[in-house]
């Protein structure tokens, strides 16, 4: 990344600033040819690799705490180089922050060391065919019996489905209506009657499934936290990661910005760089003025989130909301100065293009967040 400037605002300590300068070296060292060709192999390799760096110890956490300036940075520096990368460190986290924020300790011991190695995959299985942002509207079910539980239905858009070693599952276990009746499971895929059904291919590739619990008996240590506690596990950990993923973003807007003025200050027209063009300076002032202000809102989120606020939903929101949506802004920007080049497949901007749509959809759609952020707004107006 060409702009490093932001390291200096005050969310940061030089821990901080020496990991953004770590995980570059390393970024561009280990990213400029990734060969997403057979992306399950990618995905294991990149894991393994992220893993022997040790940048997956971020992931996981024993004493419950996660360090969210940190995957905010390194989400932020990977996407910046590659969105596989990005993605392969992101669910690592994603997958396991149940057992980092409520896992027993023998839960912790048992698989918080092979994910942070890079030995095991994880993925965080919450997505139902008619769930999908309405988490309370889950319908799978997870029946005790004896000294087990016995896990029925169904999820889908599943990270990692298909190559994960451990799913964090979120069942109905029935406490109480809606949301107060989901718990939180760890699956393996050896179980009997769990199946990957369908492997979902998407414009920028990497492992997503359906998958189908018919009878999964897991047994009851496998809970994490108490029955009935799994919305409030999910919603914790979406709290945690949502940011992640407006730092994600903020890379890929980032890398285009960098292309962007590399193709402005080189391309002739008219005997002169393009970018003497007006307009061009107008784009470009645009591009800077959207990735600052969603930087600001990133490590805000995150900041406030490691400064001890228990939740940061409003914060978390607004951050993916104008991250995520001014990403693609910016990117739309940066197709559009590249001219014919910009489209062609396999472009730098061309794959940011792709990139980047996704992240306006998962962990909470855009207008999710607006509906999030009006909620909160109200909320602190009545309380106020």
């Amino acid at each position: 990344m060409s702009d490093r400037s932001y390291l200096g605002w005050p969310f940061f300590e030089n821990r901080h600033r020496a990991l953004a300068g770590a995980a570059e070296d390393w970024a561009g060292a280990h990213l400029g040819a990734v060969d997403h060709a057979q992306v399950d192999d990618a995905c294991r390799g990149l894991v393994t690799a992220l893993g022997e760096a040790g940048f997956l110890e971020l992931t996981g956490a024993a004493d419950g705490r996660l360090d969210v300036r940190s995957l905010c940075l390194m989400r932020e520096v990977l996407a910046c180089h590659d969105g596989l990368a990005d993605f392969a460190f992101a669910m690592q986290g994603l997958g396991t922050g149940a057992i980092s924020l409520f896992g027993s300790d023998a839960q912790k011991e048992c698989w918080l060391p092979e994910t942070r190695a890079g030995r095991a995959i994880a993925a965080f299985a919450l997505t139902e065919p008619q769930s999908g942002s309405d988490v309370a509207n889950s319908t799978m079910t997870a029946v005790e019996d004896g000294d087990s539980f016995v896990l029925n239905g169904e999820k889908t858009w599943i990270s990692n489905g298909g190559i994960a070693d451990l799913y964090t599952v979120f069942a109905r276990t029935g406490e109480g209506q809606g949301a107060k009746g989901l718990s939180c499971f760890m699956v393996t895929p050896d179980m009997v009657g769990f199946e990957v059904v369908e492997r979902l291919e998407v414009m920028a590739p990497h492992p997503l499934a359906r998958l189908r619990f018919s009878d999964v008996r897991v047994p009851k240590a496998a809970l994490v936290g108490a029955p009935g506690a799994g919305f409030r596990i999910a919603m914790s950990v979406l709290d945690v990661f949502r940011s992640t993923v407006a730092a994600a973003a903020l890379g890929f807007a980032r890398r285009a910005l960098d292309e962007a003025l590399a193709r402005v200050g080189t391309r002739q027209i008219g005997g002169a760089p393009l970018f003497d063009l007006q307009m061009v300076q107008g784009h470009i002032a645009d591009m800077a003025l959207d990735v600052d202000a969603a930087a600001l809102l990133v490590y805000r989120a995150a900041w406030t989130k490691d400064s001890g606020a228990p939740r940061v939903t409003r914060e978390a929101a607004m951050a993916k909301l104008f991250a995520t949506d001014q990403a693609q802004a910016v990117i739309d920007r940066a197709v559009q100065l590249h001219g014919g080049e910009g489209v062609r497949s396999g472009a730098v901007v061309e794959r940011l293009y792709r990139d980047i749509r996704a992240l306006r959809i998962y962990e909470g759609a855009s207008d999710v967040q607006r509906v999030v952020i009006a909620r909160q707004t109200m909320a602190a107006h009545m309380g106020g």
